[in-house]
């Protein structure tokens, strides 16, 4: 399935198909601070919050990731920020903001972005989403938010959680 989503009121189509819950979780090859790969098998046996931005540069990025690191702390699930950005942007993002959140970039080929459905193709950058994959590696929550510029929804995604 396709999704169309605004930027700034502007409606732009997400290249490829958009991940749905009860699926598997599509594949995924990211690059961590060290520039390691980071895949989908590194989280097996774990619930994962992918907290999916376009850029942490951003005032609304910035706040989506503090608000869900702030309310994952004691949780048993695995949260990770995932953004076009490349390492070193995340990497100071993080010591400026002093949280020990766990970022993984798509910078170098987008993989994440065409697997999960979730490119935004003419500005090369992640549309704003939150995804829930379970232990067994099925997906269990997705909301791309409509709006690229707002917040995506907080309660919804927590409460999906405690499904989990």
């Amino acid at each position: 399935m396709t999704t169309t989503v605004t930027f700034k009121g502007n409606p732009i189509e997400l290249q490829g198909t958009t991940v749905q819950a009860n699926q598997a979780a599509p594949q995924f090859e990211l690059l961590n601070g060290s520039l390691e790969a980071v895949t989908l098998a590194n989280f097996k046996g774990k619930t994962l919050l992918l907290n999916v931005v376009p850029s942490l540069d951003t005032p609304v990025c910035a706040i989506q990731s503090k608000t869900f690191y702030s309310k994952l702390q004691n949780m048993p699930v695995e949260m990770v920020t995932v953004s076009m950005d490349l390492p070193f942007a995340q990497k100071r993002f993080c010591g400026a903001e002093d949280i020990a959140m766990q970022t993984l970039s798509d910078h170098r080929e987008a993989n994440f972005a065409n697997n999960y459905g979730l490119l935004l193709p003419n500005l090369r950058l992640l549309t704003r989403a939150v995804i829930i994959i379970d232990a067994n590696q099925q997906v269990k929550y997705v909301e791309v938010v409509p709006e690229v510029t707002n917040e995506p929804n907080y309660e919804a995604a927590m409460a999906a959680l405690e499904q989990c």
